[in-house]
């Protein structure tokens, strides 16, 4: 018995000696992984995407239960999938015909739950909440991204730096990916310090009253309108960001160049292109593209050349987030304008259909596009500073989801072009910027367009306020929607939004320390 003692402890400590090596291995590479993304070319990712896809394929269809399974239903075997025309023809999975049909253990790895990982939900905004295993690499590939856009930034990696998780850190995956990533850096040497208040507004406050004077830099990381809430209070409470090197980081929704300038403005951000970075990521499979200053200088440019914008981004309105991502990582693809997501994880996804819509480039599709409306992003990039911040990665452009906007006559409406009248200088001091949409009908059955907004604290909206936010409201409305102003001239007053103001976190539309809902769908 006392052999057999022994024999496990050996086992045990050879294991946990196997994977501290593998480990420090992935660090080791670390220096190079990051050259790499300087010195590979265009085609050099498009390659290892390809690879990429085709590696993922295999070895999902060999040891990925559900997916063996699904294959089989939609009638495709493993061994007719040989190219990448091969590989158009895979069926798409979603939660409804791949995650929510199978049971959870036959989605991972060789149908065990016994791989090392981490559970994190989605909020059920459905009605029933689907949960996704995430493996250690991801984690690790999270981090590596948020180095690259700490290396990117102009914070300074000799400097005392306090991160301030501000996504919530229950089961839901900004938190905790965004906490692991920072501390995963510190261990890299970095000198990190991470605090994790989550959406405790009060707390927050209080971190940067009595901490952050503490430290040279500070790291938000949050929720877009969550963060601009946090700053809005900090200054109105004479907290002061001049003092600090600041970086905001962002995900879970897209924002315009408007709300990024708004936001550097309040807090003294050095450089906008670098220090004010949105995320794309998700429950499903973590962290999965950003913002560069390269791509937000593209946006940006875009902005301001309305044929080149709908060149670029298909002809719409809205502002999409603009991100590069790493095919290493995880690898997207469109279809009729449905974004796709593959990626390796506890729970491996293949051609998923993420719910999201919108387009891939790769690098030099951009740069060369760019030419025929007469832009040369890299000299552009050069005068801008950030040449040496420029990397060949593949592009995925993504706008919010369709179910993020509400109807009037048949026509969509969406928050955005709202949003972007909050942020003018006559409105912020009274409204937080946040709304809600919600079509509905009057006594006669009519249709008409409510929007509730939220006032700032102490703050209350008078008659003549209210007349000038709705005036500029339409007007907006009419510019930058051809539907809206088509049907305004037919309709007139019955085609105007009314307007309802509400107190600052009143909790019928903006309760507290959760995801501002833009629209809302009566039954």
């Amino acid at each position: 018995m006392v052999l057999s003692k022994v024999g496990l402890k050996k086992k045990s400590e050879h294991t946990g000696v196997q994977r501290a090596v593998g480990i420090g291995r992935r660090f080791a590479s670390l220096a190079n992984f990051f050259n790499s993304l300087r010195a590979f070319k265009s085609a050099d990712w498009s390659r290892k995407e390809k690879n990429f896809l085709l590696n993922l394929f295999k070895r999902m269809s060999l040891d990925v239960p559900a997916y063996r399974s699904f294959l089989k239903e939609n009638g495709m075997r493993r061994d007719t999938v040989r190219t990448m025309e091969d590989f158009k023809s895979v069926p798409v999975m979603a939660k409804k015909n791949y995650l929510q049909k199978n049971s959870l253990d036959s989605l991972f790895w060789h149908g065990s739950m016994r791989s090392p990982h981490v559970l994190t939900s989605t909020s059920g905004s459905t009605g029933k909440p689907t949960y996704f295993g995430r493996s250690h690499e991801v984690d690790e590939h999270s981090s590596f991204v948020h180095e690259l856009i700490f290396r990117t930034s102009s914070l300074k990696n000799d400097k005392s730096t306090l991160v301030i998780v501000c996504f919530g850190m229950g089961v839901w995956i900004g938190g905790l990916i965004t906490y692991q990533a920072f501390e995963l850096m510190s261990r890299r040497g970095y000198p990190i310090s991470i605090l994790t208040p989550g959406i405790n507004k009060t707390e927050i406050l209080k971190t940067l009253t009595e901490l952050a004077p503490n430290y040279e830099q500070i790291v938000l990381a949050g929720y877009p309108p969550f963060l601009k809430d946090v700053l809005d209070e900090a200054i109105a409470q004479g907290i002061s960001f001049k003092k600090h090197h600041v970086a905001l980081l962002f995900a879970a929704e897209a924002f315009t160049e408007n709300f990024r300038d708004h936001l550097a403005e309040k807090v003294g951000l050095e450089n906008p292109l670098t220090d004010a970075i949105n995320i794309y990521g998700s429950a499903d499979i973590g962290t999965m593209a950003f913002e560069t200053p390269f791509s937000i200088l593209a946006r940006r440019l875009a902005m301001k050349d309305t044929k080149l914008f709908a060149d670029i981004f298909g002809g719409t309105t809205k502002t999409p987030t603009f991100a590069q991502y790493i095919p290493d990582f995880v690898s997207f693809e469109a279809s009729n304008g449905e974004i796709l997501v593959s990626g390796d994880s506890a729970i491996p996804l293949l051609r998923y259909s993420i719910g999201d819509h919108g387009g891939v480039y790769t690098f030099k599709e951009v740069v060369e596009r760019y030419k025929t409306h007469g832009i040369d992003l890299l000299k552009e990039a050069k005068a801008a500073g950030i040449s040496k911040h420029v990397y060949e990665l593949p592009f995925v452009y993504v706008f919010e989801r369709i179910d993020l906007a509400t109807t009037l006559y048949g026509l969509q409406v969406y928050p955005e072009t709202i949003k972007e009248v909050l942020l003018n200088r006559r409105f912020v001091d009274t409204m937080t910027g946040k709304l809600t949409l919600v079509t509905k009908y009057d006594d006669n059955h009519d249709q008409y367009l409510e929007i509730n907004l939220e006032q700032k604290p102490k703050k209350e909206a008078g008659k003549a306020f209210a007349s000038e936010l709705l005036a500029e409201i339409i007007k907006s409305l009419r510019e930058k929607n051809s539907e809206f102003r088509e049907l305004s001239d037919f309709l007139g007053k019955r085609a105007e939004p009314k307007l309802v103001f509400w107190p600052y976190e009143d909790p019928l539309y903006f309760e507290p320390g959760i995801k501002q809902p833009w629209v809302l769908r009566q039954a």
